[in-house]
């Protein structure tokens, strides 16, 4: 586990710029960093949603997808997956695959707080019991990937809104990975 998280600085085509410290970048005024997001889904093709915890600078109490972070240096994103599932919800995790690898956003939550990010997105499968960090989740569901995906068009703004945008962006990718692990 990651003690001090940093954000890695990048410009426009990616280019590393350098770090800073997570919690001092994330502002009304958030640099340009990379991140992560995945979705992740049982082997019956639920998909986990989570609510995230009130103690959180952006979106505190908000639905959002599985799990999101920020690579840290000298780490891969599929190894910061890997430990931010472990940290977030206590869980272990197989078979990440890029569902939107270019996904980029940039979004201002209600206190002004922004998100600024080259965030590819990802699905996995959990093959381990979850054991909820009460500081990162609040709430959590395991829904079918279809009624979220419908809820998610009907009413955005009940969610996150990366995850409204990840769901556009990546919904065949995700319907075929729910569909192959419920075969």
């Amino acid at each position: 586990m990651v003690i001090n998280e940093h954000v890695i600085l990048v410009n426009d085509h990616g280019e590393v710029l350098g770090t800073q410290d997570k919690y001092a970048a994330h502002t009304t005024q958030t640099p340009l960093h990379l991140a992560f997001s995945c979705w992740l889904f049982r082997p019956s093709g639920e998909c986990l949603v989570t609510r995230r915890a009130m103690s959180k600078k952006a979106w505190p109490g908000v639905w959002t997808n599985s799990v999101c972070g920020h690579p840290q240096t000298g780490e891969s994103v599929e190894q910061a997956i890997i430990r931010r599932c472990r940290f977030e919800i206590g869980a272990e995790i197989e078979n990440i695959t890029a569902v939107a690898p270019g996904f980029r956003y940039r979004e201002t939550d209600p206190s002004g707080i922004v998100e600024n990010e080259i965030c590819p997105v990802f699905a996995a499968q959990v093959v381990s019991p979850l054991m909820i960090n009460s500081d990162e989740v609040m709430e959590y569901k395991w829904v079918e990937l279809g009624a979220l995906l419908r809820a998610l068009q009907a009413t955005p703004w009940a969610f996150s809104p990366w995850m409204a945008a990840e769901a556009t962006s990546a919904q065949p990718q995700l319907q075929l990975f729910a569909a192959e692990l419920a075969q």
